[in-house]
This record gives structure tokens, C-alpha cells and sequence, in this order.
């Protein structure tokens, strides 16, 4: 039986319940307030991510920062009734932004180059669009421009666009190519674009622009299924020097175009119900290189053929674990969830292997592919673990990459936060070591394990990054002379004994000493007078002005003493021990979930909203993820159950507001289906999960090596939250310790589920 998944999942035909895995994937949801995810066409891990802009908001209005272009990270939102166009490059559920190159829009009638304001139809090429019209799904978008009466249908391989257009009957039809449009976009961004009208329906280019990533060069090849009767381009900025072309009139049907602000526009003859299509090509080396990426991908013009070659990638991706739910509400939000988790790391580099490096030089990737958008603040804590159980072989080639980046970097350091072949330097911490030791430690990578040790070093030793000089000097960050101190002290303590895991397994006991010695540094920043980690000053006296609710001046990034404070992953019972014992611990985790947080805490930041908190409890941000499985460790490990499976309902929902923050890249989803399946990779860099209370009925992860990890439940409902007890392959789990090696040689985990907690 087929069917498709229609706009947010609504149930609009009597054919909508069947098998396909792909119809459960809900590409909409999270993209109203803080989701920041995007609705658009794309395969998995793809380079093109092709979704439609419903506003233009600049970073920068009337001399200041414009929070309004936060609600537009992913160029989406929900709550717009226009589309000014449809780009190529997006980020998935970020919290910071960039990209959005390339956008294309159809539009019929008198040409308007300009944009327009969303509040005033027909003020510019912007279209108005009623959510009726919307399809979403897995690799394919579609939408009725109302204002020209076009359908646009918009589906992606992995480094090509597919536009298809249809068009009412029109002597006046145009395809405007819009250079000039960014996300976070300000009027120093776009560095310089370059366009060739090669014939006519074939042009290549590109743009390079300064944002988040600071020197991004995006090169393009796009081909019409109809040559265009003429073209021309209008440039915004003033140009006080044009050389020799100034002989020409380069505004219409001139074959070279270039400069800073520029709009191009082609124009057509249109009959009733005639199609367009148009291929579009990137590549991040040159225009031969996409034109060549083109050519592999999408040979040939039918739109269908590479719509459904591309879902069926989809379907294989995730039916890589088949669960059972008990709901189709729950079902959705897990393949949603997966979704989201193949959205990035995105693949960067052509067919034939080449990419950019970090130097800006070419390089030829040599036994791996080469990807970028490595969100590493959040991404380590679940996303990553993740993919060693479901993707290990992409995982491999992430950590390639990322060994890449520390070869071409001229810091000798690993990402941090890395994007179109630049670092961006976001957030706290060196967690691609994490990823690294998570990879080295389930046998998932086949990198040296001397050279990556070498490159874990040389990133936590960069004494110019971000206060690691005064933690090699006084133990901890000083919040004197580096703010948020107390977060970087104890992510820098965590990444460090995901150091000294290496160094042991590649037999180097004297550097792992040295980091089993620094991965306790947590203990620096502890004040026991308070009972909370404090940020600590240079004289090493703590800082006097200290409240615990507070995420301003406090040491903490995104987060307070009271949540943020409980990181040390990789000794949780000494954590319990120094903070007064297990009862003691288990009451503060209790007050974290019951001791709500005052407006005048919330309102300073950006990026933490009312519905992604519990209490204190911040879910909709990274820090306390594993925070709900810390009572594992206490007497009461059946409180772990109760809030896991409260947030798996709270927390997340099939709808335009699915995600109670932002996904950051997957992290959030990945959290999900770790939860949802019974267990939690509290400390990644081990091969130990933390079991919880699965919401599925049952789960079979189809392992890479062939064999299946099957999960199954005993007496589960919604009520049956608590877990009696847990058997793997027969045998009682006592510890509520899953091990790695139990998933990977296949077998059966069962939890008896209980309306009542032991």
C-alpha cells in the first residue's frame, strides 16, 4: 500500500497508514520557534539542502543586532504566510547561522527584482503560500506559489538541486537567481560573485561570502530543461571602478557577470501548465567541479526517477532500526528523530573525491569522504555515540575528517566547530577528542591510534584557545581571566579523560597519566561551603558575587550551577561522593526538576525558552542531557525511569513545534532515540550506556556486521513507566549497564515494564 506523508503528518486520506518506514519521517517538524530545522529536499548527509526562505531578516538593523534573524537560523518558519525563494544551503536546528546561498525563484507578470516586505503583498518577488498547498517528505517539497500560480516541487541528490516549475501561460515568465541573499545576512557578507552564461541553459559561477564561516567560496553549475529567450542581471552596490567593461552594457543578455550584490533573472515563454526544471549543482572547488557533480547525479531530466532514488536512500537510512511504537504519534517523532540525525554532517567534496581543506587549498580525500558541519559543543554527547551503533562507517569517515582538519590546520588543532572548509571557534571545549575516543574505543575507526593521540594532545594543549593556558597553569579556568570558567574547567576535565582512554589503549602510560591527572580538575571548581561547582579567580579564592540560578557572569555558558554544575561524566560516583553521598545527590537531582526558574534567569537568553524546561531542568539545551540518568548512580534509579520517559512525552511531539529547542545539529534527536530504545551514552569515550525506560514496544537495530540488537518490552504501555527488571539474552541486567559490545554481537535486550517503581 502507498502513501505519503502529507504537511506535519496530518491524517487527510483514508490511504495514509502503511509499512513505508520513510511516511513516519516528518521533515516539518521543529520548524516553528525554536526547531529551526527546515522543511526542504534533501539525502541523506547531503551537500544540497534546497528549502524555501519565508523571510529576509537582516543581522543587523538600524545599527544593531536584529533578534528577529534568530527565528530564521534554518530560513523557515512555520508562522510566515510567503516564500521569497527556495536556497540550497541551510543548517539544521543551529543555534548560530550562515549559508543560505543560491536562491532561486520562479515568478510570472511585470519583472521585480526586488525582494519585498512580507507584511505588503506584491511588494516584491516574494509569493504568498497557504500551508494547504505544502508537502513535505523525505527528499521531496512542494508548495503553490499563490501570487503567479506556480507549483513548485523541489527534490535533491546529494549535490544537486532539482527545481520542477509549473507555470501558467505567460509571455512574461522568470526564474530570478538571487546572489545576494544569505542567512544572517548583513551588507559586508557577500565577498564577490562571479556568473557564466555558458549558452542558453547552461550557467556556472560563484559566491564567496564572510559569516560564520569567515572565508567561504560556494561554486555552482545550473542547467534549464528550456533555453531562456533572454537574461540579464542588475548590481546593487556602488562601483567606483568597472575597468574596461564599461563598453558594455552588461545589465542584459552580457555573458559574464560579477560583483558583490547581484540578482540575475532569466526570462521564458511559458504554455498552460508547462514545466521548467532546473538542475543545480555545488561543489566547494570549481565550477567543473560541480558541472561534473551534476553530470554524475543527475544525468538526465526526469524528476520522478531522482525523487525516488533519492527516498529510497532515505528508506535504507532508516530503516537501519525498525521499531514498534505504541502509537503512530511515536512512531513519527522516532523517524523524525532519525531524519534529523542524517541531516548533517554533510558530505564536502565532489564525485571524484576533491574538496577544500581548511588552508583554502585543494585536497583529493584517499580511503574516506570527506564531510563538514561538525556541531561538536552538542553533537559529541549523543549524536556521535549514536552513529557508532547505526552509522559506524560514516562515523569513520567524520573522524578522517576531522584528523584533516587538525593536518591542515595551521593551529595543529582539531575542529571545534567546524563549517564549509573553516573553523568557527563556537562554543566551549576540544570535543572532537571525545568523538575520536568514542570511535578508538568501539573498535570503529581505523586511523592511527598514535597520530589521532598526537592530534588529541596538541588541540587540549592550543594555550591561546579560549583560557587552556590558565588551566595548564592553575588546574582550572579562572574566571578572571576567561569567562564561562567553570564550564570550560569541567568540559576540558571530561575531554581529557576521553584522552587518557586513548593514550591507555595505544599503551602510552605516561600520557595517560598526565590526562587521568588533568580529568580531575573538575574537583578545583567545587566549593564545598555552597555545594555547587563556583567560579574560581587567578588568587584562588572563589568569586564572591555568586547565584547558583544565574547563567550571566557566573562561569557557566548556557547554563547555571544548579544544572550545568553536575558534568563530571567521567566519574559520576566521586561527583556523588564530594557532593554529600547518594541521598543527598538524589534530592538535589530531585530540586533540579522541581525548582522553577524566574523570567528575570530566561528572558537574558536566546536560545532557552519556557517549553524546553522542566524545573530547572533545561532540556532544550545540551549541558543536562544526562542529567535524568544520573539517579542510576543514587538509591532511587527508578526516578531515571520516570523523568526519561517524561521527557520523551514533554519534550518532543509530531508537529510544527516538535522540538522544545533547538536540535543543534541532531544532538536533540539523538537524545530521543537513544531514550526512547532504553538507554543513554552518559560517558562517551566508554563502552557503557546508562539503561532507562524504553517508550517503544520493541526495536531492531540492524547492525553494519550483519547481526540485529533486538529490544523488547514486557507489560509496556504509557503508564508502565517504571522497568521491573531487564534481561539480555536471558540473563538479569543488575547494574543498569548496557555494554557496547553486547549491542554489537547481536542478541536480545527485554525490560519488564511495571506501573510501579522497585
Amino acid at each position: 500500500m502507498k502513501y505519503s506523508i502529507l504537511f506535519f503528518s496530518f491524517l487527510i486520506s483514508s490511504n495514509y497508514f502503511s509499512q513505508k518506514i520513510i511516511s513516519y519521517a516528518n521533515p516539518m517538524t521543529g520548524t516553528k520557534n525554536m526547531g529551526h530545522t527546515f522543511p526542504g529536499a534533501t539525502a541523506p548527509f547531503g551537500m544540497v539542502q534546497l528549502s524555501p526562505e519565508t523571510d529576509q531578516q537582516p543581522y543587523v538593523k538600524d545599527g544593531k543586532y536584529n533578534p528577529e534573524t534568530y527565528h530564521y537560523c534554518a530560513g523557515y518558519q512555520y508562522e510566515d504566510s510567503t516564500i521569497f525563494g527556495f536556497s540550497h544551503t541551510h543548517l539544521s536546528g543551529t543555534g548560530h547561522s550562515d549559508l543560505g546561498d543560491f536562491l532561486i525563484m520562479p515568478t510570472v507578470g511585470k519583472l521585480n527584482l526586488e525582494p519585498g516586505d512580507k507584511k505588503i503583498p506584491k511588494s516584491g518577488f516574494h509569493s504568498q503560500f497557504s500551508h494547504s498547498t505544502e508537502k513535505a517528505e523525505p527528499g521531496f517539497y512542494s508548495v503553490m506559489l499563490d501570487d503567479y500560480n506556480i507549483k513548485a516541487e523541489l527534490t535533491a541528490t546529494e549535490r544537486v538541486g532539482f527545481h520542477k516549475y509549473t507555470f501558467p501561460k505567460s509571455t512574461d515568465s522568470h526564474i530570478i537567481l538571487d546572489l545576494m541573499s544569505n542567512i544572517y545576512n548583513y551588507d559586508g557578507k557577500n565577498v564577490w560573485t562571479f556568473v557564466r552564461v555558458e549558452n542558453d541553459s547552461t550557467v556556472v559561477g560563484y559566491r564567496e561570502t564572510t559569516g560564520w564561516a569567515r572565508t567561504k567560496k560556494v561554486f555552482f553549475a545550473m542547467k534549464f530543461s528550456k533555453p531562456f529567450k533572454s537574461y540579464g542581471r542588475k548590481r546593487y552596490e556602488k562601483v567606483d571602478y568597472n575597468g574596461f567593461y564599461r563598453k558594455f552594457n552588461e545589465n542584459e543578455n552580457f555573458p559574464e557577470i560579477a560583483g558583490r550584490q547581484i540578482r540575475a533573472y532569466f526570462n521564458f515563454d511559458t504554455k498552460e501548465n508547462e514545466s521548467i526544471e532546473v538542475k543545480f549543482a555545488l561543489s566547494n572547488t570549481s565550477t567543473d567541479g560541480a558541472m561534473k557533480n551534476l553530470q554524475a547525479e543527475v544525468p538526465n531530466w526526469n524528476f520522478d526517477q531522482i525523487k525516488k532514488q533519492t527516498q529510497d536512500k532515505w528508506e535504507k537510512e532508516l530503516s537501519r532500526i525498525q521499531v514498534e511504537s505504541l502509537n503512530e504519534n511515536d512512531k513519527k517523532v522516532f523517524y523524525t528523530s532519525m531524519y534529523h540525525t542524517m541531516m548533517s554532517p554533510s558530505i564536502y567534496e565532489d564525485v571524484d573525491g576533491k574538496y577544500l581543506g581548511l588552508d583554502q587549498n585543494i585536497h583529493q580525500s584517499d580511503g574516506f569522504t570527506n564531510y563538514t558541519i561538525f556541531s561538536l559543543w552538542d553533537t559529541y554527547r549523543a549524536l556521535h555515540p549514536l552513529y557508532n551503533i547505526f552509522q559506524p562507517k560514516r562515523n569513520n569517515d567524520f573522524v578522517h575528517s576531522m584528523m584533516a582538519h587538525y593536518e591542515q590546520s595551521v593551529h595543529h588543532a582539531l575542529p571545534i566547530w567546524s563549517l564549509y572548509a573553516n573553523e568557527d571557534w563556537c562554543m566551549t571545549g576540544y570535543h572532537s577528542v571525545s568523538v575520536i575516543a568514542d570511535a578508538i574505543m568501539k573498535g570503529n575507526t581505523d586511523i592511527n591510534i598514535n597520530e589521532a593521540l598526537t592530534a588529541m594532545q596538541s588541540s587540549s594543549n592550543l594555550k591561546y584557545y579560549d583560557g587552556i593556558d590558565s588551566y595548564l597553569k592553575y588546574g582550572f579556568v579562572p574566571e578572571d581571566l576567561s569567562n564561562a570558567s567553570v564550564s570550560k574547567t569541567l568540559e576540558y576535565a571530561y575531554d581529557d579523560w576521553t584522552i587518557a582512554q586513548v593514550a591507555k589503549k595505544a599503551e602510552n602510560t605516561a600520557i595517560e597519566n598526565e590526562y587521568l591527572k588533568r580529568s580531575e580538575n573538575y574537583k578545583n571548581v567545587y566549593d564545598s561551603t555552597s555545594g555547587y561547582m563556583r567560579p574560581k579567580l587567578s588568587d584562588g579564592t572563589f568569586k564572591k558575587e555568586f547565584d547558583p540560578m544565574d547563567s550571566e557572569g557566573q562561569g557557566f555558558i548556557e547554563g547555571n550551577a544548579f544544572n550545568y554544575g553536575l558534568y563530571v561524566p567521567q566519574n559520576v560516583p566521586k561527583m556523588i561522593e564530594i557532593m554529600g553521598g547518594k541521598d543527598k545527590f538524589s534530592k538535589h537531582l530531585d530540586s533540579i526538576f522541581t525548582t522553577p526558574i524566574p523570567d528575570k534567569y530566561i528572558e537574558r537568553n536566546e536560545d532557552i525558552t519556557r517549553d524546553g524546561i522542566i524545573g530547572n531542568y533545561i532540556h532544550g539545551n545540551e549541558p543536562g542531557h544526562h542529567i535524568p540518568y544520573l539517579y542510576n548512580w543514587t538509591n532511587d534509579p527508578w526516578k531515571t525511569q520516570e523523568k526519561v520517559r517524561l521527557i520523551l512525552n514533554k519534550m518532543y511531539h509530531d508537529g510544527p513545534a516538535g522540538l522544545c529547542g533547538n536540535d543543534d545539529a541532531g544532538q536533540m534527536s539523538a537524545w530521543y532515540i537513544f531514550s526512547a530504545m532504553g538507554f543513554y551514552s552518559v560517558l562517551p569515550g566508554s563502552n557503557d550506556y546508562a539503561l532507562g525506560s524504553p517508550l517503544v514496544k520493541s526495536a531492531v537495530i540492524n547492525l553494519e556486521n550483519g547481526k540485529k540488537f533486538t529490544i523488547k518490552t514486557e507489560n509496556q504501555s504509557a503508564e508502565n513507566v517504571f522497568v521491573k527488571k531487564v534481561t539480555l539474552n536471558g540473563k538479569e541486567i543488575k547494574d543498569h549497564t548496557l555494554h557496547y559490545q553486547d549491542i554489537i554481537d547481536g542478541g536480545t535486550l527485554v525490560f519488564y515494564m511495571s506501573k510501579k517503581h522497585n
